[in-house]
């Protein structure tokens, strides 16, 4: 398993979560975010469009905005062919910080298999459930 990633409390009482990848590419895809059905249904996921704002950009190393509530940070250096990842989210609901530290570790992980074209053969929900008990203890 991938190292874990952090969910701590910040100085306003937030909670921050924050994972550091490693992927074989470079940085500068372009990236789109459908969530599915069952993802709305499980997190309340508006079908219409959430508002947000852009905080910060300089494509491709950052990408920082809020969605909704949330804060969303997405960082990329370049490390030698590849690059590092440094994501951050910032959400309001302390109680919820392992379960989303659990589905965005499982998120990451899906990503990581498709950039190295490997197929995905869990299921995404029960990977998601499997780590939010790690990221349990740790709070």
């Amino acid at each position: 398993m991938r190292a874990p990633g952090t969910v701590r409390r910040t100085a306003d009482g937030r909670v921050e979560i924050r994972f550091e990848r490693r992927f074989g590419h470079p940085p500068g895809a372009t990236l789109f975010f459908h969530p599915t059905d069952e993802q709305r249904e499980r997190f309340g996921v508006a079908p219409e469009p959430v508002t947000g704002r852009m905080i910060a950009a300089d494509p491709p190393h950052l990408l920082e905005y809020t969605w909704g509530t949330e804060t969303l940070r997405w960082e990329l250096t370049p490390d030698g062919g590849g690059c590092l990842l440094v994501f951050r989210n910032t959400i309001d609901d302390p109680d919820a910080g392992p379960a989303v530290a659990a589905g965005w570790h499982a998120g990451l992980e899906i990503l990581d298999a498709a950039l190295s074209g490997r197929a995905v053969d869990w299921d995404t929900w029960q990977r998601a459930a499997a780590l939010q008990k790690q990221y349990e203890e740790q709070s």
